[in-house]
Formats: structure tokens, sequence, C-alpha cells
């Protein structure tokens, strides 16, 4: 009796026991479930659980570049979008029982637990995917005591368990693979295809997916940059035999790939390399820009609707869009090939040709590379001026706090640095004045293609190398123009019934005024280079193809400073211009960005159309956030548009500035076009048209004190136009861009027959002048 009522005793305890334990585990587990026990992510967080990098895509879909925040350069994509070969290797190598278990593998645990903990053999953790992917989107908390790390790890359990209950098995698949980090800034497995292979991640071959699921142990060890045949191939080859056992791939496919080495395609992440570079830092600094506090400058931000785009526009909990985080797509204008092309035509020119020409004219200077007629005091100004905008000076400055004798102290100490060269980037010993100096040498270019009918920037090159050259002169430059401004002068002749035909002297003007602030002084615009027409009557045609100084000062005689502001104003240019005369030939600062679109409103029958760089922005799920249009306005008459088109056709004739388009570059289709070369030859511009297109393009150096010092070298066909052509000659041979060149399209109501080898049109006569006082030169 009393082994009995001790039996029913012992029973009672063990169930109490039992059921305590049940009981406690229930609790326990629902403790950790509601976050009773510690962090524990909500629903809307496991819907949402990653950083996800803004994309920016070209017209013809091609990614142009991220924007992410550090270590999270992440493009999401769908299942469908990865390589079976890539599930199949990860599922291999890192979960084989994964369509089997529920996110917690207890056969896999009493693996580990038999044969790590009894045996004492290597056989890896008992971590399913599932719960590898709760680690990644969870990560755990540092300095955790034993008791903390087990109930971290039971929070993971109760992780994986929601995470297989909201997603299914091909969903966790894909958020594990793009979570995960395979080092080099390649943050998901679309990044690291194209980071390692210059591919999208469907299109990784079997030894690719091998090698970025044997990273997933452990990336740093693994990283095929650094540790490449000694650790990443024998452990991609490791993988290659588990799929080979768990039948995703046939013996004969494995032995293949075995065979192969690790065929490497790196193509670094970084802000400041790939394409567009130039283009995407415009964009990020566009779109995250803050409202200014000034009443003008809080106008102007409140019109363009991308600029401070992620403030204007909020997420559906109120807070603004983060570039860096929030996976916006931004749809460009930008045609990738066109792109590319620019891109490779500023660095053929100027590394091929330019620079080797410019640093012969540099050897021969008294204090090179500043031209001998710079003074010491304004070299002075001038590297100090530039010390000061440095990162260097910044940092010393406001960082370390050091006083300005201390900077500059430090600014002649010699350093060890590596610096830009065409031949690649040069580790050398300058001090950091001396490194100011030597990029001084440095020739830079830009240029920009837009479509005149639309206004659609198709190519966008602020500068010959983001890296070191982080200046952009499409937007942030302003440079002298010279006789790029033309045009817009003989515009205004056009708009007032004056024939491009109608013969004028090439002689002197003389204006008398108030220039320099004397009182009834005067002003007589150069001669230009081209002597043999001194004294003759020439067309206007004529004066514009061969960019006589004399005949632009001619139409501004007749006219007034004012009427020619009124053109380049109706055209887009919205930089300061005072009213002098000097505008006559030039005397106009512009960036490469109003210079582009004011030009298209000759190739679009007088319409002017406003560049634009973005059609559209997403949120990561593919919603319309914003859509972007052109804005066009009338600038002048069709008539008056197509006379300056074949004005300026006469540039790029064989008689005009522009005629080695013709000769050195063999083009044979109607371009018109015109070149700009400003004093002392510190700027070259081209800007040529076909109608499809138009293309600007300027070269000079950083500094205006840094020049070519002769006419043939410094003028803006040889400085500016071989980028223009160079970059349509690539155009013209992609069958896929189907740019024309075929003529301008004549107006149909147009009396005027352009022939300036003729005589109808000479009998027009010029409009009467309007009288201006002239403002001080």
């Amino acid at each position: 009796m009393k082994e009995a009522d001790q039996t029913k005793r012992y029973l009672k305890i063990f169930w109490l026991i039992f059921g305590g334990g049940v009981v406690f585990i229930f609790l326990f587990f629902t403790m950790i479930s509601y976050g009773l026990l510690g962090f524990m992510p909500s629903f809307d967080s496991l819907e949402n659980p990653m950083i996800e990098a803004t994309q920016v895509i070209s017209e013809d879909g091609v990614p142009l570049g991220t924007f992410f925040s550090a270590q999270e350069n992440r493009e999401i994509v769908p299942f469908n979008k990865i390589s079976p070969y890539m599930i199949g290797a990860i599922i291999s190598i890192e979960d084989q029982r994964y369509y089997k278990h529920s996110g917690i593998d207890f056969l896999g645990l009493m693996r580990v637990l038999v044969k790590s903990v009894i045996l004492r053999q290597d056989t890896g953790g008992g971590s399913t995917l599932t719960q590898q992917l709760a680690k990644m989107l969870f990560p755990r908390e540092d300095s955790l005591n034993h008791i903390g790390f087990a109930v971290r790890k039971f929070r993971e359990w109760v992780i994986a368990v929601k995470l297989e209950k909201t997603f299914t098995k091909e969903e966790i698949l894909a958020l594990y693979l793009n979570k995960l980090s395979f080092v080099n800034n390649a943050e998901g497995i679309e990044t690291a295809s194209r980071v390692y292979f210059n591919k999208d991640a469907n299109q990784l071959e079997i030894h690719e997916a091998a090698m970025l699921a044997g990273m997933a142990k452990n990336p740093s060890l693994y990283n095929p940059l650094r540790f490449g045949l000694k650790n990443t191939l024998p452990r991609r080859n490791t993988v290659l035999d588990k799929m080979k056992q768990r039948g995703y791939a046939s013996a004969v496919a494995v032995q293949k790939a075995k065979s192969m080495d690790l065929s490497l395609n790196y193509h670094r992440v970084d802000h400041k390399v790939g394409h567009a570079t130039y283009f995407r830092e415009y964009l990020r600094g566009l779109l995250t820009e803050k409202r200014p506090s000034s009443t003008a400058g809080g106008a102007a931000w409140d019109a363009n609707p991308l600029r401070g785009f992620c403030y204007k526009h909020l997420k559906p909990d109120g807070s603004p869009y983060n570039l860096y985080r929030d996976g916006l797509k931004i749809y460009t204008t930008i045609d990738s090939r066109m792109q590319q092309y620019a891109e490779e035509a500023v660095v053929e020119h100027l590394s091929k040709d330019l620079q080797k020409t410019f640093d012969k004219e540099l050897r021969r200077l008294r204090r090179s590379p500043f031209s001998n007629t710079a003074t010491d005091e304004e070299i002075a100004r001038s590297m100090n001026n530039a010390m000061g905008w440095s990162e260097r000076y910044r940092v010393l400055k406001k960082e370390q706090g050091l006083s300005d004798a201390e900077i500059k102290k430090q600014f002649n100490t010699p350093t060890q640095m590596s610096v830009f060269s065409w031949k690649g980037e040069k580790d050398t010993v300058l001090t950091p004045m001396d490194s100011i100096k030597y990029y001084k040498r440095f020739l830079r270019s830009a240029f920009m293609a837009i479509t005149p009918k639309t206004g659609y920037v198709k190519a966008y090159v602020g500068g010959p190398d983001y890296r070191y050259f982080q200046y952009d002169q499409i937007m942030q430059g302003r440079r002298q123009v010279g006789s790029i401004f033309k045009p817009f002068v003989y515009t205004v002749a056009m708009e007032n019934g004056i024939s491009p035909c109608y013969e004028v002297p090439n002689v002197p003007v003389t204006f008398t005024g108030n220039f320099r602030g004397v009182e009834g002084s005067s002003y007589e615009p150069q001669f230009s280079d081209t002597k043999e027409l001194d004294g003759q009557m020439v067309t206007l045609r004529t004066g514009l193809s061969k960019s006589l100084n004399q005949i632009s000062a001619w139409i501004m005689k007749q006219y007034n400073p004012e009427a020619v502001i009124e053109v380049a104003r109706k055209v887009g240019i919205k930089s300061p211009i005072d009213p002098v005369i000097p505008i006559c030939v030039g005397a106009v600062e512009l960036p490469v960005y109003e210079v582009a679109g004011a030009f298209t409103a000759f190739a679009n029958k007088g319409i002017w159309v406003e560049p634009i760089m973005v059609t559209r922005i997403e949120d990561k799920h593919g919603n319309l956030l914003g859509r972007f249009n052109t804005h066009e306005e009338v600038a002048m008459s069709e008539e008056t548009a197509y006379k300056m088109l074949y004005m300026m056709q006469g540039v790029t004739s064989n008689e005009g500035t522009a005629r080695r388009l013709r000769g050195k570059y063999e083009f044979t289709n109607p371009i018109a076009g015109k070149t700009g070369t400003t004093n002392n030859y510190a700027d070259g511009w081209f800007v040529g048209i076909v109608p499809d297109l138009i293309g600007a393009a300027w070269t000079g150096a950083e500094d205006n004190m840094v020049h070519f010092t002769n006419h043939d070298n410094g003028q803006g066909s040889n400085m500016a136009l071989p980028i223009w052509a160079l970059f349509m000659k690539k155009v013209y041979a992609d069958p896929m861009l189907s740019v024309s060149q075929g003529a301008f399209e004549r107006p149909l109501y147009m009396s005027d027959p352009l022939d300036c080898e003729g005589t109808d049109s000479k009998t027009v006569k010029p409009a009467k002048r309007k009288k201006s006082d002239f403002d001080e030169f």
C-alpha cells in the first residue's frame, strides 16, 4: 500500500513537473512572442524588413547606379529573378532540409548535438536558412551573458516561425539572398552578381552561384578579392560537390564547373565610379535639398518638383522619404549607350590628344602651369583660394581646429599621396600645395547631349573623372562662352526681317558711351583671326560661319543689348547677363546646361524646350510618387529658327570655323553648329546640332590663368569640337539609337530661298535700329 502511495506521489510530482514545464515553456515563448523578454519585431517590420538602396535607371532600362547608406548597397529582386543555380547552391550548402521544416529543423539540431557535442566533429551550425534570416534582419545585442544569449536564441526561433507563417518558402529564400552580405559593398544577391560578375542575378552560371553561396558562411574569409585561390576556390568546389549530392547539379556539370577558375569580372561599387557619376551626384543633391530660408530661394525650390523631392513627398507613416534606405526607383532620360559614348569621347580627347599638346606648352612657361602674363599676386591668390576650398583644409580647420598658420605649415609639408594621371593613379610624395598646382595643369571637359523635341537629357558628363575632379561643369560652373553666344545676337536680326544673305561691311564698329566708368569713351570689338575678309562686304551667314566679331558688332549697332538679352531669356538662359555691348562677342558666363538647352529652340522650329532629366519616381513597391513633364515656350518664329540653322550649317561647312568636321572627321550629313573661343584661349566651346540631337562641349582648365597660348591649339574647334565628333561617330554607328543623319525640315511657307551664292536675298533691308543707352562695360 505504501509502495502504491509512493508511486502515485512520484507520478503526481512527475506530472506537476512536466505540466509545469509545458506551462513554463508556453508562457516563456508567449512572453518572447509579445516582446516581454526583449525586442520582437512587429508584423509591419516582418512585411518590410530590409533597407534598400535607391536605384537610378536609364531610359533604356539600364541601372546607372544607386544611392545607399554605409554597408547597405542593396537592390531587392524577387525569387523568379534569381538563378536556379543560386537557389540550389544555397540550399545544398546551408540548409539541405529547407523544404521539410517550418523554420526550426529539430533533426538538424539533434545532428549538431550528437556530432558536434558528443563526437566532437565540425558539422557547422544547426540554424536553418529561416533562422539565419531572422538573425540578419534583427541582429543580436552585444555583450550578452549566457542567459541572455539563450533567450536571444529562442527569440530567433520565434521570429523564424513567424517568418514561415508570413512568407512562402520562395519568398523567404529571396529575402535571405537579398539580405546576405557579400562584402566589397555588395549587399544582396543582385548587387553581388553585378559587383563580382557584371551580370544580373538571374544570369548566374553554376560556378558563379556556387562561389557566392560559399561566401554565405563567412564573407570575409571567403572574399574572392583577398583569398580567391586560398579560400574561395576550394569553398566553391565544396558547394559544387554538395549540389551534386543533393541533386541540384549533374556530375558532368559539376566536373566542368570545378575545372574553371573564379572568372571574376569585378566592378567596384562607389558613388565616385561607374557611369554618369556627375549626373548621379547632381541628382542626389537635388532630391535631398532642403528648402532655402530666403524668399527667392524658397520660391525657386517650390517651383521645381525635383528639388527637395524627398521632403515634398511623405511615406504613409508621415515621415519623408530617405534616399539611401527606402528603395526608390528614379527613371531618368539618360540613355546608357549615349552616356557611355559621351564619357569615352571626353576621356579619349583629353588623354590621347589635348593634354599631351597642352603639356608641351606648359614646359615652356616660367611659372608653369600659370601663363606668363599672370602676376605673382594673382597666382598667390589663386593658390590660397584653392587651399581654402579643399577638403583637407575643411578637416584641419573645422574638425581639428587648427589655426591658419598651422594649416599652412601642413600644406607645405611633404606627404605621401596618390594622384591622378591619364596613365593611372600614381603614388608619390608632394606637399599639398604642390598637389594643388599639379591638378591645375589638367584640362577638364564637360559634355551634354539633349533631344531638341523632348528636352530629354541623353548624356551628362560634368568632368573627366569624378574621383579626382568633382566640380560639375554642367550645372555648377559658369564660364565665358565667347562666340557660342553669337547665334542669339544674329537671332535678333532674323526676327527683324533680315536675311542670312544680307551683305554688310566687315569693318571695325565703334560704340561710344560709358565704358569702364569713363564717360564719353568708346569700345571697338577686336578683329577676328580671319584677316582675308577684312574690309570686304560679307553676308551675315559668312559672318557667323567665320565668327567675325565685326559682323555681330554691326548687328548690335542696329539694335541694343536688351534685345539680345530678351532672346536669351526666351531660350531659357537664366544666368545674369549685363546689358553691355561686349555681349555681342560673348562676354557672358554660362553653364553648359543652359547653353545646350538654349539651342533646342533652333532645332525645334522656334520652340524652346526646358531640359528634363527625370521622367518619374516610384517607391520600392512600384507605386508612382511623381511624374515629370517637359516645359516649352515659343522663343522665335519657325522661319527665324530655320534661318539660324542655315547660317550655323555654314559654320560646319568647308569654309567655317568647324570645318574639321568635314575634313578630319569626315562627316557628310547636314550639321549646324557653333564654335566658341574666349580671351586668352581659357575656354573652348562647341555646340553641334542634327535634327534629333544637340551636343554641347566645353574644355578649359580649372583656373583661367592656365590656358593655351596660341589660336591653333586654344580655339574651340580644337579644344571642344572633337568631343562632339567622337561622340557622334559612335552614336551614328549604333543602329539601336537610330539618330537621323537627314536634313533639317524647312518651313513650308518660307519665301526666302536662302541661297547666299545668288543675289535674291541681298536686297532685304535691316530694321530700324532701336535706341539704347549703353551700360558700362
